[in-house]
């Protein structure tokens, strides 16, 4: 048995854990004549974990009952490529989705991931999302609030369901995180309904692409990591602190490949961090069913390459260090090509380009400032710049660097977003 610690010392770091109960107090001795024994190690990491699984269960039996079930189906049209010794057109089959979300207030709106209500392209709204909650044996069908792409965020809201169903999570603040702390992950994993895992915050800043942007890619955002298992089917779904407050909403998981190629847990997810998702709320209420975008500063790329999919923008990286000092350009960074008139970017000086040229594989114009970073962060794509834009409200600022012309030594240039930004 290990020796007592001094009665103070133990009641420090039982406190400090947030251990506040009347049978944990009678355990630790504050001195004087007649009192107990302190408490074995093993003892008290008994009542401590006794503590924490109360607090779980408070948590699950309190607000689980906010967590939403989401189906979703898509009319997805596949041409059979021997369809044509047969006489056969293309074939319509139905694909279907599960997902996760959870009630943010008495009018029913539910927040949960993009992709979770995504139409099979992933452009749009899936054709047919419907919800279920807890202690419903039926699902009931739900439309669309509002959908934010590029935060890879949804609204939507059920139709005709009893009010007595509805019970909203509180949202906490994910800005006042600490690594260590716990977290609760709730949702559908694999389809499993209302399921519930727990781990603790790993990281509160990890950079990862989430988000879809104009060419399809994943914006760099921060995001919040826990080791709590999250897994297909959890995404949309709340990550809830100790007090069982929304924390983040899980979204996507690490997984590396095994040695026979199937996907593996890591015991790495991630969730978007709740207060990016209040800052979004009001836009998501007033979307009136349709985008919500991220702001812009009113710019368009000078380089363009050519793909399968389409004319896509690119970072100056993508051209060889010939073509770079043939142009007199840098290394890297986000030529403009045009600055709208008006906007944030016009309000703040920036120049687009002057020259158009063709060349094998694209269109470049020239003489327009090269944009190298956004509030201390290299850029070379304009998603570079989106990822700094989207934590952004009306009235703040991002300041750039900028090579004026594509030449010399960057300089800073301070641009405001006003409400144009958000048109």
């Amino acid at each position: 048995m290990a020796a007592p610690r001094p009665a103070v010392a133990i009641t420090l770091v039982l406190l400090g854990l947030g251990l506040g109960a009347t049978l944990l107090r009678d355990q630790v001795p504050l001195g004087g004549a007649g009192a107990p024994p302190a408490a074995s190690a093993p003892a008290r990491e008994a009542a401590a974990r006794l503590q924490n699984e109360q607090n779980t269960m408070d948590i699950v039996s309190r607000y689980e009952p906010g967590l939403v079930f989401i189906s979703t189906a898509n009319q997805v049209v596949r041409a059979d490529p021997m369809g044509w010794m047969f006489g056969e057109g293309p074939q319509t089959e139905v694909q279907q989705g599960v997902g996760s979300g959870f009630f943010v207030n008495a009018q029913g709106d539910i927040l949960t991931n993009y992709h979770v209500v995504a139409a099979e392209n992933g452009v749009g709204a899936a054709d047919s999302i419907t919800v279920r909650v807890m202690g419903q044996a039926q699902a009931v069908p739900a439309r669309v609030i509002g959908l934010a792409p590029q935060y890879d965020l949804a609204l939507i809201r059920p139709v005709k369901l009893d009010k007595k169903w509805i019970r909203p999570i509180p949202l906490g603040n994910s800005d006042a995180l600490k690594v260590g702390q716990k977290a609760v992950a709730m949702g559908a994993p694999f389809g499993l309904e209302f399921s519930v895992t727990e781990g603790i915050v790993s990281s509160t800043a990890r950079q990862v692409p989430m988000g879809f942007s104009a060419g399809g890619q994943g914006i760099t955002q921060k995001a919040i990591q826990t080791d709590a298992a999250i897994n297909p089917g959890n995404s949309g779904g709340p990550l809830l602190d100790s007090g069982g407050n929304v924390i983040g909403i899980n979204t996507q998981i690490y997984s590396p490949s095994g040695q026979a190629g199937a996907a593996q847990s890591a015991g790495v997810g991630f969730a978007i961090p709740i207060n990016a998702a209040r800052n979004l709320l009001p836009r998501l209420q007033g979307a009136g069913g349709g985008l919500v975008l991220a702001p812009t500063l009113g710019l368009e790329p000078g380089l363009v390459i050519r793909t399968r999919g389409g004319d896509l923008p690119a970072g100056l990286s993508v051209l060889s260090s010939a073509a770079l000092a043939d142009l007199g350009l840098p290394d890297s960074g986000l030529l403009l090509g045009r600055v709208e008139p008006g906007s944030p970017a016009a309000e703040a000086g920036l120049k687009g380009g002057r020259e158009t040229r063709a060349f094998p594989g694209g269109r470049i114009t020239l003489g327009g400032d090269v944009i190298v970073s956004a509030d201390g962060q290299p850029v070379d794509a304009l998603e570079d710049v989106q990822a700094v834009l989207l934590g952004k409200q009306e009235g703040d600022t991002v300041t750039l660097g900028i090579r004026r012309g594509g030449q010399g030594e960057p300089q800073q240039v301070r641009v405001t977003l006003s409400a144009r930004a958000f048109q």
